[in-house]
């Protein structure tokens, strides 16, 4: 990009593993900031690096890629005292530190504000915890599969009748991660008005929660319990959901009453307008059962590319499609969202691109960084000789 992104001379240092932390940190690398990973070279730093089944050589995996392109490494060991004086000497020329560790952990290792602060007033330390680091769940552990569960996501997720069911990707994860990073970019903004970091916490059972929307509005208001419906349903506009093709499925969305008579049209079946048991919203969602039947019955007269063909540019329309047909989509591909991005131990390697543009430009990537690449040149920035380097790397600190 010919302009200078928007995060150019930020300077962010992580710790962090797995996915929420890494996609989160991942959009202000991809957005300019200098995002550093700090890593521990005995534990073979973030976990995913180990994570199959797929590699790409020693301490790199597709799962590493996947949430670390533009990324730094530093490999520092906080627990050896030559480490921790070294990640200070750092964090003076940091802008933020974020962390996704377990509640407890950010005080023991000093990544929040009270430790940092008097090394550097203006630091930021952002922490993204399970479930928050000042109550009685603070040392649990937790994953997004977890928080999926407790949140009511799995009892609102599949058919009906059927056990209960997660989403197919991990949402609570990488919606805390875009979370903390919105933090991260407001509270960088306070920074530049009073001179003065702080403490920001994210979670992901926060998250999980507050993502409920409007059915925890009508249950917290009006005792009204959400619960799944036929075909991924929507639970009150109606219809917005799956219909039966001659070859497959369609998802149809008549958010409004435009769409709602659009589809009619397509159809041939502009007397269902004028039904009163389908004339209104109320109506068909007090009779929804009926109207899937009728539907099916007039969508089942063509391919699902077919009724795409009639129906895409009139109203909201889409394929199911299974993720090889999701990636393998050519819009996808027309839109530059499957990049190349060679990769030393694979030239042919592709990676999804960033979906932010600026200035009608996707934002570019690198691959992740190996384990430890930056040490020696972070540490000679914080004033480290060559021998000192070798020193700490000897001793254990990095």
């Amino acid at each position: 990009m010919s302009a200078a992104l928007p995060l150019a001379g930020i300077r962010v240092l992580t710790f962090e593993n797995f996915g929420a932390g890494p996609f989160g940190s991942m959009y202000l690398a991809d957005l300019g900031a200098e995002v550093i990973k700090i890593e521990s070279r005995d534990q073979g730093g973030d976990a995913t690096r180990s994570m199959g089944p797929f590699f790409l050589g020693e301490h790199d995996s597709h799962f590493f890629q996947t949430f670390n392109l533009n990324k730094k490494s530093v490999a520092l060991n906080l627990k050896h005292a030559a480490g921790q004086d070294a990640f200070r000497r750092i964090v003076r020329t940091a802008d933020v530190v974020m962390n996704n560790l377990r509640g407890d952990q950010p005080e023991k290792l000093g990544l929040d504000y009270a430790t940092l602060g008097p090394v550097n007033p203006r630091i930021l330390c952002a922490h993204l915890s399970a479930y928050g680091r000042d109550n009685e769940r603070k040392g649990w552990p937790g994953y997004d599969y977890l928080m999926q569960a407790e949140a009511g996501y799995l009892h609102l997720t599949g058919e009906p009748g059927t056990p209960p069911a997660r989403m197919g990707l991990s949402i609570i994860d990488y919606m805390t991660g875009i979370t903390t990073a919105v933090a991260v970019l407001g509270a960088l903004i306070g920074v530049m008005k009073s001179g003065r970091g702080r403490d920001i916490d994210v979670s992901l059972f926060d998250v999980a929660l507050h993502q409920l929307t409007y059915p925890g509005n009508w249950y917290l208001n009006e005792g009204h319990r959400t619960e799944r419906m036929p075909r991924s349903s929507h639970p009150s506009t109606v219809p917005v959901q799956l219909f039966r093709t001659s070859d497959g499925w369609i998802f149809v969305m008549c958010m409004t009453e435009k769409f709602w008579l659009s589809l009619l049209e397509e159809m041939g079946r502009t007397d269902l307008a004028a039904d009163p048991r389908f004339s209104t919203v109320e109506a068909r969602r007090t009779n929804r059962e009926l109207l899937t039947g009728l539907l099916d019955e007039e969508f089942s007269r063509a391919t699902t590319a077919e009724w795409l063909r009639r129906l895409q540019g009139r109203l909201p329309a889409a394929p199911v499609n299974d993720i090889a047909a999701a990636l393998d989509n050519p819009y996808a591909h027309a839109v530059g969202m499957v990049r190349r991005l060679p990769h030393p131990a694979r030239a042919d390697f592709r990676a999804l691109a960033n979906p932010i543009k600026l200035d009608g430009k996707r934002l570019e990537s690198r691959v992740a960084p190996r384990l430890g690449e930056h040490t020696a040149q972070l540490l000679r920035e914080a004033g480290y000789s060559d021998d000192e380097i070798e020193s700490l790397r000897a001793g254990g600190a990095a």
